[in-house]
């Protein structure tokens, strides 16, 4: 314990450094929840290892945004913007049938679930960031022609810790429980490195599996957590039952009827280690490892890519960085750091067996999100490349410090949102040592913003044309439009509603349908003056054909999924 203290004692001073995020008027902040004293175990000396963490305190300019953000009102501004779609979800649960305005296809039966942070207080106590809010879990059911929706609030062990002490009890994207003294901060720190302390705030996704089951997702393991599509019940944690280990796993796998495939980010001897999961089974099995190239730790795994044979790992500049993850207060880069000088990678494996087949140097990217991949074949039908295309940031680190709460709710009318581009990768199989990156349509048909994106979920992993998304009609500080890229044609058709915050639009299918884009795309808007509405648009000529408004504006949400009629 001795020399566990003496490596972190000024780091420790730090976490009682003042970052007050009060709303005025209220009382004092209560401390943190107690923690238990864990043994550190060998994961700490690891880490301590490669990354040699400084105890130091780093002050920088977080004092300075703090003042910012004591203008907070619960989810609110005192400045200009006071939308909606960055305010905490106006009550834990609601269920109603909405009128249409237009109409909804008759075909359209089953339900849409979408997942994302609505809660982004506790007591007086205001959240950072977009990524730290709680989860709240929008349903929208589809049946002949009616729509009925519904909301209500994850109940994860964060969520309920935090409403039975009035107060952050794990630790959040940004967030760290502000300890009372030295012991409980100790003890609070060997959480982390046991996992005990990670949050379960599955705020990201929801996903179907092929057996059925629906489970929301983040980026740690211990955030997976089973729900009742039905009616939005939280079931329970869902346990994975094999011992491959880690703490933290893609927020984004591959879900098809057959498998479920993600990637484990390795902290310790950086790389990835490729899973799968098959139905009706909580155990994980080993396909193939992936090592990093280059950098001290791996890149930033958020989502990747497959195709009918192969899984694409992405390794990408902005890596996992264990110095930040154990600052008490915040970087503008979170718990990741830019590592330029380590290049970027994309590997490519076989989905059977996991062997590597293609390791190629590409340009410096950032991303989040991929949108598809497929395999293009030369005349003779063999696979000479894997082309796997992305919502990409222009390798610019700053969109994660752009979804500060304080920035997004503070929009003064100038366009400060980065741009962003359709990337694609062309990675070729022969051998080469380098891939290519560039953009797939001029950036500008869809205003130079793009993320959240969707295919239709017959071609993922296949040659496909379209994809929609979120894009931007500028001046702009975050998406604002949605959109649909055409890439054959190198063009883009946008919906946009001024004042509108559209969530990843989702496309549905029409049954029978032998056009990629025959079918409906859905999408929730947080409107202004504190309204909001379900949209649904025809995904061939991307026109509104209906819309339903909602008793009061949610917030903004991330992922969905489509869990059909039985």
């Amino acid at each position: 314990m001795a020399s566990l203290q003496s490596d972190i004692l000024t780091l420790q001073s730090s976490k009682y450094q003042s970052n007050d995020h009060r709303i005025p008027g209220k009382g004092s902040r209560q401390s943190s929840c107690s923690r238990s004293l864990h043994q550190v175990p060998s994961l700490y000396n690891g880490l301590r290892t490669k990354c040699k963490v400084q105890a130091s305190v780093v002050i920088s300019t977080e004092s300075i945004r703090d003042e910012k953000e004591k203008d907070i009102i619960k989810g609110g501004s005192t400045q200009k913007s006071n939308h909606v779609a960055w305010q905490s979800v106006a009550r834990e649960r609601w269920e109603g049938e909405l009128a249409v305005d237009g109409y909804i296809p008759k075909w359209l039966n089953g339900t849409y679930l979408r997942n994302g942070p609505g809660k982004f207080h506790v007591g007086d106590y205001n959240f950072r960031h977009l990524f730290d809010g709680y989860s709240t879990l929008v349903r929208l059911h589809f049946e002949n022609g009616r729509l009925i929706a519904g909301h209500a609030q994850l109940e994860s062990e964060a969520y309920k810790a935090a409403k039975k002490n009035n107060k952050i009890c794990y630790r959040e994207f940004s967030e760290v429980p502000k300890a009372e003294n030295f012991l409980e901060y100790i003890g609070e720190l060997a959480g982390l490195f046991s996992g005990d302390s990670l949050t379960d705030n599955a705020n990201t996704g929801v996903i179907r599996l092929g057996d059925g089951r629906v489970v929301c997702l983040t980026e740690t393991m211990k955030g997976s957590i089973q729900i009742n599509p039905a009616t939005l019940e939280t079931m329970g944690k869902f346990e994975y039952t094999d011992k491959l280990g880690g703490l933290i796993h893609s927020a984004h796998p591959m879900v098809f009827n057959t498998e479920f495939i993600t990637l484990l980010p390795d902290l310790i001897k950086p790389g990835y280690d490729v899973v799968r999961m098959l139905p009706g089974t909580n155990e994980r099995t080993l396909i193939g490892r992936v090592d990093c190239r280059c950098g001290p730790a791996p890149g930033w795994v958020h989502s990747f890519p497959v195709t009918d044979n192969y899984v694409i790992v992405p390794e990408m500049p902005l890596r996992y960085c264990a110095e930040n993850l154990l600052r008490a207060e915040p970087t503008p880069l979170y718990k990741f750091k830019w590592h330029p000088e380590s290049r970027a990678f994309m590997h490519v494996v076989l989905r059977d067996t996991g062997e590597m087949v293609a390791s190629v140097e590409v340009p410096l990217f950032v991303t989040f999100h991929f949108i598809n991949a497929y395999e293009e074949k030369d005349e003779n039908g063999k696979v000479v490349a894997v082309i796997a295309d992305c919502c990409e940031h222009n390798a610019d680190t700053t969109i994660l410090d752009k979804l500060r709460l304080q920035e997004l709710r503070s929009f003064s009318g100038k366009d400060v949102l980065p741009d962003a581009r359709v990337g694609r990768f062309m990675i070729p199989l022969d051998g080469s040592p380098w891939g290519k990156l560039e953009a797939a349509l001029p950036p500008e048909e869809h205003g130079k913003g793009m993320d959240m994106c969707s295919v239709n979920p017959k071609y993922v992993g296949k040659p496909y044309r379209y994809a929609y998304a979120c894009g931007a009609q500028r001046p702009c500080n975050f998406p604002n439009t949605l959109t649909k890229i055409d890439l054959k044609e190198k063009t883009a058709k946008n919906w946009y509603d001024e004042g509108g915050v559209p969530s990843e639009p989702f496309f549905v299918g029409r049954p029978g349908a032998n056009k990629e884009d025959d079918g409906v795309v859905i999408s929730l808007i947080s409107d202004k003056n504190g309204d909001g509405y379900a949209l649904v648009l025809d995904g061939s000529t991307f026109t509104e054909i209906g819309r339903a408004k909602l008793p009061y504006g949610l917030p903004y949400g991330l992922h969905g999924c489509w869990v059909p009629a039985p």
